[in-house]
């Protein structure tokens, strides 16, 4: 049987259908469902065995990015998401996602009472000071996050967002962070080398390049980038001059597969 998939559904996502056919393409079983109709029936989520929370502007991005959709996972999901994390399954945040991951406290640390350590971690304005909508190359880091693991080649996929910038402050355990495995894509030169913080090739201004981060057991995982938009061979930004390579199925296919 496919594995099943839930893409969650909320007010302002313009991604789910397109998660939908990456996850579709890489074999699973990918469903459509409303945050209503999860809050209405929150057991459901335990019928999935993968959980995806798209890009887009969820609630218009009224309170900032992600913060609403945030606020909606902590207050009413909480129980059922530790849960789903705790299990071992799979969980992806992409770009609005990533912020709502992240200002829930589910992404870096286990979602907690209340926002573990918000305000440590932030997904905040890009360092250049506007929206940014360019392809970008991505380096698969970690080999913990199974959503990484075993990714030799890189990735290149769009980026669309104005609050994409990683930071955080000196009362946040970088080292640890690190040293548990946690950083899952950088951004890159096209070459490969580091970006480096250099722009346009870090496009937001993230710490150390990051363009995605994991938990540390390895399955959740939040990035900024859309590898959903990334998934056939025509949709290659040079697929006209006969490129190809380096798409974002591979991230679903290794969260499918697992």
């Amino acid at each position: 049987m496919k594995p099943k998939a839930l893409v969650l559904q909320a007010h302002g996502s313009n991604r789910d259908f397109d998660v939908m056919e990456a996850l579709t393409l890489a074999g699973a079983d990918a469903t459509g469902v409303p945050l209503n109709q999860l809050r209405m029936n929150k057991t459901l989520l335990s019928d999935f065995n993968l959980l995806v929370v798209p890009g887009g502007f969820s609630y218009a991005d009224a309170l900032g990015a992600g913060k609403l959709l945030a606020l909606d996972l902590a207050s009413y999901f909480q129980e059922e998401i530790t849960a789903f994390v705790d299990a071992g399954k799979p969980v992806i945040g992409i770009c609005n996602g990533f912020q709502a991951l992240v200002k829930s406290g589910i992404l870096p640390s286990p979602l907690a009472p209340l926002p573990k350590g918000e305000g440590d971690v932030t997904l905040t304005f890009n360092a250049e000071g506007h929206f940014e909508c360019r392809w970008v190359n991505l380096a698969p880091v970690s080999q913990t996050c199974i959503w990484t693991k075993g990714l030799e080649d890189n990735i290149i996929c769009p980026i669309a967002h104005g609050e994409g910038n990683f930071q955080t402050t000196e009362l946040f355990p970088l080292s640890s962070f690190i040293e548990q495995d946690q950083v899952a894509l950088t951004y890159i030169y096209p070459n490969g080398t580091p970006a480096n913080g250099d722009y346009p090739a870090n496009p937001n201004g993230s710490i150390l390049d990051i363009a995605g981060i994991c938990n540390p057991q390895g399955n959740v995982l939040g990035l900024m980038p859309h590898p959903e938009n990334h998934i056939y061979p025509h949709q290659h930004p040079q697929w006209t001059r006969g490129m190809k390579g380096n798409s974002g199925l591979a991230l679903f296919e290794n969260g499918v597969k697992y």
